[in-house]
């Protein structure tokens, strides 16, 4: 029943690889978390394990892959061979209103998972940025975010008030639909 849809890249080798749920007791789960925490989608700012109590609400997190890619570099037949479940996951997720795909990888993996489905793409397809914000044929959104790794969070390319920008929007647009 989840209207807001997370599609990050893979399960963290120190993280979900080793608690069993995504973005959990680890540094990007720590921003990603609190934010959501902040916005109203999940009970408590923080995932350390999966018996922690965390609650997500009205939101949905997977991944493009669902095995660590060595290096965080996923090969195409990585890729392919894990797009069945994303595609599956994104049929029965009938209520997704918002999808933030987070990083180049999830923007690509979610535009090749929607063609595979028949359902309606952009000409030519749109190019990942930080906060690009594209409105589909459907009436569901696409917001374009930089992934909350650590490489991005402590290089500076992505700050948390940039990361949270794009879910006040997600949010807002949340809102405005039925």
């Amino acid at each position: 029943n989840a209207r807001l849809l997370i599609i990050g890249l893979a399960p963290g080798a120190h993280g979900a690889n080793r608690t069993g749920r995504v973005f959990t007791g680890d540094s990007s789960g720590d921003l990603l978390y609190s934010t959501l925490h902040r916005f109203g989608f999940c009970n408590q700012p923080c995932s350390t394990h999966r018996g922690d109590g965390l609650i997500l609400r009205d939101a949905y997190i997977t991944t493009a892959l669902h095995c660590v890619p060595p290096q965080n570099r996923p090969q195409a037949y990585e890729l392919n061979n894990c797009r069945p479940y994303l595609r599956e996951e994104l049929r029965m997720l009938q209520k997704t209103r918002v999808v933030i795909a987070l990083g180049r990888i999830a923007w690509q993996a979610y535009w090749t998972a929607r063609k595979e489905l028949g359902w309606p793409l952009l000409r030519p397809r749109p190019q990942f940025g930080h906060a690009v914000s594209l409105d589909l044929p459907e009436g569901t959104h696409l917001l374009g975010c930089y992934h909350p790794s650590r490489q991005n969070t402590q290089t500076g390319r992505l700050s948390k008030s940039m990361f949270q920008t794009v879910f006040s929007k997600a949010q807002s647009l949340l809102k405005g639909s039925v």
